[in-house]
């Protein structure tokens, strides 16, 4: 399992170069609208100090992060949902991702062409969700079209699915023509499910990124200060970054460099590395790691997972299959040096199939297939 992010925003808010420097990919960056033709994706890994403590202790033959997907998608604009600008042909890009990372321009730079003609971080918003609110309506009367014949259908499964999403997407329909995003409406957990085929855009999570200069990298202005506000009103995730300071620490070459640097900037992490964790507790995700000789590997679950379900992400096999899993914390591993001192501080476990798998935990999962 991976973290995978749409990047999205109108054009020339500087997602392309924030994808560039986050991900060290070749994205064209220039100062006209419609840069971005073809959708760039790009693999980051995740940073976690934890993962190299394990290293540094385990000492293994190689260490493996797990990553975050970001997938850069040209910027929208007003009518895109009717065909503006480069269209609609780009929302398709946008439904494949687990949540959206919506870049707002909350700087003033002159020489940077704003499509609009004028910073206005709330207004750029709008017209944003707007156009994917509006992409959705399209998506759910297609589908409304298509229930009368799916409710007749001699398979039972389909008739009945197809009547219970009928007054769901009656009230989706009425909803998204008004502009307003999906998960704006309140439909219980069952309701969102029987809906879920549709894979709206506005139904998955969003994160507004802040893209400021270099003057406001370290707090707020007041750009970013009326997002806050709008996204606290909409239960939505902030995170600041300045995409210009991001592209130079990109440029060098090693962690003390980078480290150097961001200590001369007055930060304490790069922008990269708080996004990824505020997407991370966003979706709900969380880390555990494996430990040996040959390899110390993060992987990625869902909070709540069980034992067998979080082994599932290394492989079906080890869910299928899954007998015990023998389990100890990091923070036991960083207290105590060892592994062996710490199953002589009684800090290793056996867990069963009912285990909650935590943040942070070690695991060496038991299985039969």
């Amino acid at each position: 399992m991976s973290l995978n992010c749409g990047i999205v925003g109108l054009p020339n808010v500087g997602k392309s170069t924030i994808f560039q420097a986050v991900t060290a990919a070749p994205a064209e960056a220039a100062n006209y609208p419609f840069c971005t033709i073809e959708p760039n994706v790009g693999i980051v890994n995740v940073s976690d100090s934890r993962l190299k403590q394990i290293t540094a202790l385990i000492k293994p033959s190689k260490t493996i992060p797990t990553v975050v997907e970001f997938v850069d998608i040209a910027g929208l604009v007003k009518g895109a949902s009717k065909g503006e600008g480069l269209g609609n042909q780009f929302l398709g890009h946008i439904r494949q991702v687990n949540a959206i990372v919506h870049v707002v321009r909350c700087f003033d730079d002159g020489e940077i062409i704003h499509v609009e003609g004028r910073i206005d971080p709330i207004d750029d918003i709008e017209t944003i969700n707007i156009e994917l609110a509006l992409a959705d309506a399209e998506v759910v009367t297609k589908k409304i079209g298509n229930l009368p014949k799916l409710m007749k259908n001699q398979n039972k499964e389909i008739s009945s699915k197809a009547k219970a999403q009928h007054p769901i997407l009656e009230k989706l329909e009425v909803h998204l023509n008004e502009g307003l995003a999906a998960r704006f409406l309140e439909l219980t957990e069952d309701e969102q499910e029987i809906v879920s085929d549709l894979n709206m855009i506005t139904m998955k999570k969003v994160l507004y990124l802040c893209n400021v200069d270099e003057d406001s990298a370290d707090g707020d202005n007041d750009y970013v200060k009326s997002v806050r506000e709008l996204a606290a009103k909409e239960n939505a995730q902030v995170s600041v970054i300045c995409g210009k300071l991001e592209s130079e620490i990109a440029a060098l070459e090693t962690e003390e460099e980078k480290s150097e640097f961001l200590e001369a900037a007055g930060l304490e992490e790069s922008g990269l590395q708080a996004l990824t964790r505020t997407a991370y507790d966003m979706l709900g995700l969380r880390t555990y790691f494996t430990a040996g000789e040959k390899e110390v590997r993060a992987w990625t679950f869902k909070a709540g997972d069980r034992a067998p379900q979080a082994a599932g992400v290394i492989h079906t096999d080890f869910e299928r299959g899954f007998i015990k899993a023998e389990i100890y914390h990091c923070d036991d591993l960083f207290d105590l040096g060892t592994e062996l001192k710490v199953k002589e501080a009684g800090k290793f476990r056996v867990e069963g199939k009912e285990y909650e798998v935590k943040d942070g935990d070690i695991i060496h999962f038991k299985f039969n297939v």
